[in-house]
């Protein structure tokens, strides 16, 4: 049963309860898309410049496509500002967990209006899955210089605080009670932290980033402007220090970091205690 307060269980059109993203498969295409359409802020058609609602462009032809395959537990969302783009303004997976919990894969949102920077790709142009196969320093030292993390190809909408309102609501109405997610990055996690998430396992590794990044810490000195990912100035901010982990700079590979949400609860985790406000 839904908790939090005003929400309601999510059913079908026939009134039937509805549990899971898999319980949503089995639903016809037009039931899917208006379950699927809580999920999608108003500012975000207002960006795609379709009425509230509504999906765009011919059918087959849509701004805003949703991907959610019979009889599996997991669902996707796509929009771009025309059908025909490559590039897409929102993305946004989600998936079952054998658990009763729903995993945050993926969310993604750009401005297709600002610069690209091709830091998703190698310097030979192939995708590098965020830069686990291969970096584009070049393209890279671009996006700091311009105030991107790591891993972003544009500037953000900074429109994640409406669409987690709005997950957060939608994984109630299905009776489940946790959100769970990997952080990509030193400075997800840490903005994951002011949504109220808790750490299932790397909580340690990040209160132990942020000591070591304190003067006279091990990372604090590997600071050494040796390129310009280490400059020592970056110690002092998320952005800094997720940049110069990118970097490599931890004798560990940035790697399995889980964290998770109850519902309507805020753990108040704050391993940067000291740290900016950041912003998505």
């Amino acid at each position: 049963m839904a908790k939090l307060p005003g929400n309601e269980q999510l059913t079908d059109l026939r009134g039937n309860a509805l549990f899971s993203l898999r319980d949503i498969s089995f639903l016809d295409a037009v039931e899917k898309k208006r379950i699927y359409s809580r999920l999608i802020p108003d500012r975000l058609y207002h960006v795609l410049g379709i009425r509230p609602g509504t999906f765009g462009e011919a059918e087959g032809n849509a701004k805003i496509e949703f991907i959610a395959p019979r009889g599996l537990g997991l669902m996707r969302i796509e929009a771009r500002i025309s059908s025909a783009d490559k590039e897409r303004v929102f993305f946004l997976e989600l998936a079952d967990t054998q658990y009763r919990q729903m995993e945050l894969s993926f969310c993604i949102i750009n401005d297709l209006s600002a610069p690209r920077y091709n830091v998703d790709k190698d310097e030979s142009g192939e995708d590098n899955c965020f830069a686990s196969t291969g970096r584009n320093i070049p393209e890279e030292i671009r996006a700091m210089e311009a105030g991107l993390f790591p891993n972003q190809t544009h500037r953000g909408l900074r429109m994640f605080r409406e669409v987690f309102t709005l997950l957060e609501l939608f994984v109630d109405g299905l009776g489940m009670e946790m959100i769970v997610a990997e952080p990509l990055t030193y400075d997800n996690a840490l903005r994951y932290e002011k949504y109220g998430f808790d750490y299932i396992t790397g909580k340690r590794l990040m209160q132990d980033i942020n000591e070591g990044f304190k003067p006279g810490g091990m990372l604090y000195a590997r600071l050494d402007n040796s390129n310009p990912f280490r400059r020592p100035e970056m110690a002092a901010t998320a952005f800094g220090r997720s940049w110069s982990i990118h970097d490599g700079i931890m004798d560990e590979p940035w790697d399995d970091v889980k964290i998770y949400k109850m519902i309507g609860r805020s753990a108040g985790v704050n391993t940067f205690p000291d740290g900016d406000r950041l912003e998505k």
